[in-house]
This record gives C-alpha cells, sequence and structure tokens, in this order.
C-alpha cells in the first residue's frame, strides 16, 4: 500500500512528522509496488513536540468496498422487503413499478450533488456542513437537527422493526427484551472504532443484495411455472385484478394518485441514503476515488435491484391476496407482511420464508447501526460548528464521539413505546415525522448545491472539479422541484372528501413548521444573514491539501484477473 504523510519520513535525517521543530517538508516519495513505480505527490508535513499530547480524531478506517457496499446497502431495507407490501395492495403493481423508477432518478442527482461537493473538499460530510458553507448558518442549523433528529428515529424504527421480526419465531416472549439486545449491540458497535462499523456493514450489505438477487431468481422461476405447484404465473396479476387499485377515485384521476400515492411511499424506501456516504467520507480512506466510484455506480446498482424486485412483486402476488391483506391489516411481524413471502407461501415453498425472515432481521438491525452511526456523526458536526453543545466534539482514542452517540441512543430508546399498543401510535407518529424530514433536507441539499456551483463558476475552478456530474445544475432544479412537490402534497389524501383525519394530517405536515422555528429561531436569535453572497462563499480553503491528498492517496491499479474483478465489483 503507498504510504501516507503519517508514514513518510525523511531517511538519515532527524526531521519526522513528530520532530521538535516546526518545518514543512517537501517529500517526494517513490514507491515500488506490485512491480511498477509510483510517485506521490508533494505534501507539507507540519511537525510538532514529542511530548505534547495529541487531541484524538476521527479515523480514516472506511476502505473502499465498505464504502461502496455502504452506498447500496444504505438503499436496501425493510422499505423494499417488506414495505412494498402495502404500496401493492393500496396502489397496484404498474403504479410500484413506476414510483420506484421515478425515485431512482430523483435519487441519482441527489447522490451526484452531494459526490461533487465533497469530492472536491473532503472534509466537510455532512449535509449541516455543506448548508452552513454554501448558504447560510442558521439554514444549516435548521437542517443539522433536522437530520440528527431523523437518523436517531429511524434507529428506534428499525430496532422495532427488528423485535418485530423476532416475533415472527418468538410472540410470548415481551418485545421489550428483543428491543434491549438489539440496542445494546447496535450501541457497543458504535462505541468500536470505524473500521469494524465499515465491516459490519460490508458483510450484512452482502446478505442484503444476495437475498435481493435469490428472490429476483425465485420471481422468475415462479414466473414460469417452476415452483413445486407449477402454477405459471406469467403476468396473470395485471389482467386480475388489474395494474392500478383505484384506491381513491376511479378513471384516469384514480391512475394518477395510485401512482402519486406510489411515489410517496416509495420515497421512504430511500429516505436518508445517498447521504450515508457523505457523512461516512470524513472517514474514508482514499475520499476523493471512493466516493466519486460510489456515486457512478449508485444509479446501475439501485436500478438493477429496486426495479427488478417491483417488477417480479407486480408479477408473483396479486394485491388482493388474501393472506398479504392479513398481514397488513393485524400488522403481522416479519416477514408475514412481505409481498416476497405471499408468494412463496402461495407456490407452496415452505422453509424459505424463513430464510427470509433471517434476512429481514439482518436488515433492519444494519439499517439501524448505518442511522446510529450517521446520527452521532451528525451530532458531532453540529457540535463542531459551535451549533450544538461543545462536549458533544469529545472523541476517544478509538475516533469515537462518544457523547454524540449516546444522545443518539437516548433518542433511539424511543422505540420502547412499542412495547403498548396505546404509545406505538406515537411512535408512528415520530416515525413519519422523521421520514418527511429527510424529503426537507433534500430540497435544502440541492439549494446547497446550485450555490456551491455558482461559487465554483465564480471562482474559475470549475476545471478543479474532481467528480463532474452528468446533466448538472439541471438535474438539481429537477430533484428540487419534485421532492418539494412530495413535501407539500406527501398528505393529499386527507383532504379527499371523507378521508380527513386530524392524525394523519399532523403526522404529514408537522415537520414543517418546526423546522421553520428551528431556521427563524437561530436567525433572529444570532441576527445572520439571509444568504452568503455568492463572492463571499469559500471554496479554496482545505482544496490545495484535498488535491495534495488525493495524490498521496492514490490506489495502484489491479494486476490480476481477481483483483480487476473485485476493483470493477466494489
Amino acid at each position: 500500500m503507498i504510504k501516507t504523510s503519517s508514514d513518510i519520513y525523511e531517511t538519515g535525517n532527524s526531521l519526522h512528522p513528530t520532530s521538535s521543530n516546526k518545518k514543512a517538508i517537501n517529500v517526494d516519495v517513490t514507491i515500488k509496488e506490485r512491480g511498477e513505480v509510483y510517485t506521490t505527490a508533494l505534501e507539507n508535513l507540519e511537525s510538532s513536540d514529542d511530548n505534547e499530547k495529541q487531541e484524538a480524531t476521527l479515523q480514516k478506517g472506511l476502505n473502499s468496498r465498505q464504502i461502496q457496499l455502504l452506498a447500496l446497502g444504505g438503499a436496501i431495507g425493510t422499505g423494499l422487503f417488506v414495505g412494498t407490501g402495502s404500496t401493492l395492495v393500496n396502489c397496484g403493481p404498474l403504479p410500484l413499478m413506476l414510483a420506484f423508477i421515478i425515485i431512482s432518478f430523483v435519487v441519482y442527482p441527489i447522490m451526484n450533488s452531494i459526490a461533487e461537493m465533497i469530492c472536491f473538499l473532503p472534509q466537510q460530510g455532512t449535509t449541516q456542513e455543506l448548508v452552513s458553507r454554501y448558504v447560510d448558518t442558521s439554514l444549516g442549523f435548521a437542517i443539522g437537527w433536522n437530520y440528527a433528529y431523523a437518523y436517531a428515529m429511524l434507529v428506534a424504527s428499525e430496532i422495532s422493526a427488528a423485535a418485530g421480526v423476532i416475533q415472527y419465531w418468538d410472540d410470548k416472549t415481551n418485545i421489550a427484551v428483543y428491543i434491549t439486545v438489539l440496542l445494546v449491540v447496535i450501541i457497543s458497535l458504535n462505541f468500536m472504532p470505524v473500521k469494524f462499523y465499515g465491516e459490519f456493514e460490508f458483510y450484512f450489505a452482502i446478505i442484503k443484495i444476495l437475498c435481493i438477487l435469490g428472490l429476483i431468481i425465485l420471481s422468475v422461476v415462479l414466473f414460469f411455472g417452476g415452483g413445486p405447484n407449477h402454477d405459471r404465473l406469467g403476468f396473470r396479476f395485471w389482467k386480475h385484478p388489474g395494474p392500478f387499485a383505484y384506491h381513491i377515485t376511479t378513471g384516469s384521476t384514480g391512475r394518477f394518485t395510485d401512482v402519486w400515492t406510489a411515489i410517496i411511499k416509495s420515497g421512504f424506501a430511500f429516505i436518508l441514503s445517498p447521504e450515508l456516504i457523505g457523512v461516512a467520507c470524513v472517514e474514508a480512506q482514499d475520499t476523493r476515488r471512493n466516493i466519486s466510484k460510489a456515486s457512478r455506480r449508485f444509479i446501475y446498482r439501485l436500478v438493477f435491484f429496486y426495479i427488478c424486485s417491483t417488477i417480479a412483486i407486480g408479477v408473483i402476488v396479486s394485491r388482493k391476496d388474501t393472506g398479504l391483506l392479513k398481514a397488513l391489516s393485524t400488522g403481522a411481524p416479519g416477514a408475514s407482511s412481505s409481498p416476497f413471502v405471499a408468494a412463496i407461501r402461495n407456490a407452496g415453498i415452505r422453509v424459505l420464508p424463513h430464510i427470509i425472515n433471517a434476512c429481514i432481521l439482518t436488515s433492519a438491525w444494519s439499517s439501524g447501526n448505518s442511522f446510529m452511526y450517521a446520527a452521532s456523526r451528525t451530532v458531532l458536526a453540529l457540535a463542531n460548528k459551535g451549533l450544538a453543545p461543545k462536549f458533544f466534539t469529545k472523541i476517544n482514542k478509538y475516533g469515537v464521539p462518544y457523547n454524540a452517540v449516546l444522545l443518539s441512543a437516548a433518542v433511539a430508546c424511543l422505540s420502547y413505546l412499542n412495547v403498548s399498543s396505546g404509545s406505538a401510535l406515537g411512535f408512528e407518529w415520530l416515525s413519519n415525522i422523521s421520514t418527511i424530514s429527510g424529503f426537507i433536507a433534500w430540497v435544502v441539499l440541492g439549494i446547497a448545491h446550485l450555490r456551491f456551483r455558482k461559487a465554483i463558476d465564480f471562482n474559475g475552478l470549475y476545471d478543479r472539479l474532481p467528480y463532474k456530474a452528468k446533466f448538472m445544475p439541471y438535474a438539481t432544479y429537477w430533484y428540487i422541484f419534485f421532492v418539494g412537490m412530495i413535501c407539500l402534497t406527501n398528505g393529499y389524501a386527507v383532504f379527499v372528501h371523507g378521508l380527513w383525519n386530524v392524525s394523519d394530517f399532523i403526522a404529514a405536515y408537522i415537520t414543517l413548521p418546526i423546522f421553520f422555528v428551528l431556521y427563524f429561531g437561530h436567525k433572529l436569535w444570532f441576527r445572520t444573514r439571509w444568504a452568503i453572497p455568492i463572492a463571499e462563499i469559500d471554496v479554496t480553503t482545505g482544496l490545495v491539501e484535498a488535491e495534495e491528498e488525493a495524490k498521496m492517496c492514490l490506489t495502484p491499479p489491479p494486476e490480476t484477473k481477481m483483483g480487476k474483478f473485485l476493483e470493477w465489483l466494489f
């Protein structure tokens, strides 16, 4: 491996990165590895006193394969395995498929806008940092706490889902026992060095991917009648009961509302997932290379897994399947509410539902772990900018912001609300609020990206962008408009005659006033400007260091066929 600045010293000389003489050492090191010569770029190494105690910082412990799987695995969760069942029943197979296609092409430019900003200046990663730098501190404050709350609540939501999955096998033990076990494991993993988090997520993402691939293959087999009952399904369920559910009204308006409701529901499966690689970038090795590679490949993988899965679901199970309808109406735990399991059960395959249930369990557990990581790093970023109490900046020798982890864990304890049926409604409210927070965050992220691009053009730095996404910045305008429409209409069904429900209305729209209270409250208290002028946006501080680090961390290309395959895969 090519050595980094901490490994380089001047041979035969007393000068060393930890020498007491503070000097800038221009290092031009030639390293021979795998039979080829790689020359690193010049880097300024500032020395410090040997006896001076170094302040603990985050560690760059996430490698390429972990970043790649973190980007993909974060977008594959219980929303795909289980949540698609509700969308199928309420909207129909065609709206389900169209919704995931449309949302995939919304999430792709979101991922690209994050990648452009992070690859340019890798030391910033959370959306709060990006918004504060390119738009306004008050907006950064509001969106930062919006993210911190949403991530922490999603931890609670995933833990509840995982505990419910276990009840698929054991419905006698109190669910609080399983919630406690899951919480302890997730908190423990987040107190370990980040490389352990990355490794854990890597293998559980592999499980998710293998499970989805297996289900897609199984769906093809059932399509052609290869199941135990040899019933050839074809597109039977698209003919009867039909591709649309007309859940609100009939005619063309009914078809439109089916698609729009499916889009809103499907958006929850993707929410806050693209930002995970941004949060992780500060602790990633070779940040520019790995983040850009993850972003380029994200859309192909996303389209394949999600769109193929939703097509398969519409083919292998009817939206009026009695088993699926019963599971959804009674809130049956785990795989019972999965459309895949409904199809497997109808085909007469007995053992497979238990395997799928185990995959759903690991998926929920893994997602909870990722969201805990993201929540703690978001709180840390807020504290580093003075937007949260200073004690949240404390980091131990393992690179863990332990106070931020404890705060996130405290919010995640809201999962205990699911112990009783009465408090479960309150928990559902909190979960819904957190998902709407993600839509708001995407709009704000788009605004930050547009201003970033304007600042780049103003300073003539376009040629120094290491990652230039296609269709930018026009794609950013597209997703700001589209996601903005979702924010405004996500609760539209309550305004339809006969469907008014106060609790649904509050859950759909309460996040908007909360967000604006945070934003205007901070702005009035600190008297900040409405927005940083384009000419004053700082797009140069840290740029030279980022470019030199990118050259120093240059990863040699693989030579063997297996190495080239793994390079392509990850």
